[in-house]
């Protein structure tokens, strides 16, 4: 891996690619952050802070903000922290690298129901592919808080060099060659997470969270296997460690959008104010299509897609899942 201008550059200036800066810059002299906002790129040059969306975090000097994508070429390996919904779009702009693009975006896209992975293989069929996932909270990592993810490769090699390009003591990274396991994880994970909230939102008790995590679990290792994924990736830091954060803590976009939702407030409303993006809402329905497609029955990902479209309201949607048939637990 050619090391560039810049050792690291992240693609994408929200909460996400910023922590992933901060912590670039602990082990390299120069990071490059591109961000399609202006005043995020103003905001991180001028005072050393994203202002807009990880306000309060004070960032390196070593970290330089960009809104020319064309940058990108300077650097030696790119993480790409663009929404999933947006990845497609911002590989096909990227200009003329050979970089190694680790793909941190959680989720599958709504018109193809491809992996990111996929859609980075389609577009960039020329870069080196991994896949960054794992429980993360931005601002955590911003802070130096430890921090355990898994960083997937089908090839070891390159896994090794991208390990030790993006490991700090406080941001451990573990190997794994289950490309599509790890990412069906990150992305199965936000959907269990907005049914989780509308748990908490409802009023529903944390027995009843903590059921709906182990069920919800069995439905990510019933789609993730039937697409390829290794069990114990799922049961890893990509699947059930992420699962657990993101389903755990108001801090998680996901689980708040179904708090709101539990609390008997409308999802256009809801999205509508949102200036960080909930993957779950997008993945919810490309992925119930899927799993349809695929024979695997995800009743708690149907139940958040007819919240999600006003199709049920709450309370019919529990009584749904709580009137289904008794039977041995299993996946």
């Amino acid at each position: 891996m050619s090391l560039g201008i810049y050792p690291v550059g992240i693609i994408g200036g929200g909460a996400w690619g910023t922590a992933l800066a901060a912590v670039m810059a602990q082990v390299h002299d120069h990071v490059l952050l591109w961000a399609r906002e202006e005043d995020v790129v103003r905001s991180v040059n001028a005072r050393h802070e994203n202002t807009v969306f990880l306000p309060g975090t004070a960032l390196s000097t070593r970290i330089e903000a960009t809104a020319d994508l064309t940058r990108m070429e300077e650097c030696g390996a790119l993480l790409v922290v663009t929404p999933a919904q947006h990845v497609r779009t911002t590989l096909a702009a990227l200009p003329y690298t050979q970089a190694p693009l680790i793909l941190c975006a959680k989720g599958i896209e709504a018109d193809t129901e491809m992996l990111v992975s996929d859609i980075a293989a389609q577009v960039r069929p020329r870069n080196p592919l991994a896949v960054l996932s794992g429980p993360t909270f931005a601002h955590e990592v911003a802070a130096g808080k430890p921090t355990a993810v898994t960083l997937a490769s089908a090839n070891q090699a390159l896994g090794a060099v991208l390990m030790r390009a993006i490991a700090t003591p406080s941001f451990r990274t573990y190997w794994s060659d289950d490309v599509v396991g790890a990412e069906i994880g990150g992305a199965v994970k936000n959907v269990l997470a907005i049914a989780c909230g509308v748990v908490d939102g409802a009023g529903l008790g944390l027995n009843a969270r903590a059921a709906l995590i182990a069920r919800g679990f069995a439905e990510m290792q019933r789609y993730g296997l039937a697409r390829g994924a290794k069990a114990e990736t799922l049961a890893g830091l990509s699947g059930l460690g992420d699962l657990v954060l993101t389903c755990s803590s108001e801090n998680s976009r996901n689980f708040s959008l179904g708090r709101g939702l539990g609390q008997g407030k409308a999802s256009e409303s809801l999205l509508a104010d949102r200036k960080t993006v909930a993957e779950g809402a997008f993945t919810a329905p490309v992925l119930l299509k899927s799993a349809t497609a695929l024979g695997v029955e995800m009743p708690i990902v149907s139940a958040v897609c007819a919240l999600l479209t006003n199709a049920a309201t709450v309370d019919a949607v529990i009584a749904e899942l709580l009137a289904r048939p008794l039977k041995s637990e299993s996946w």
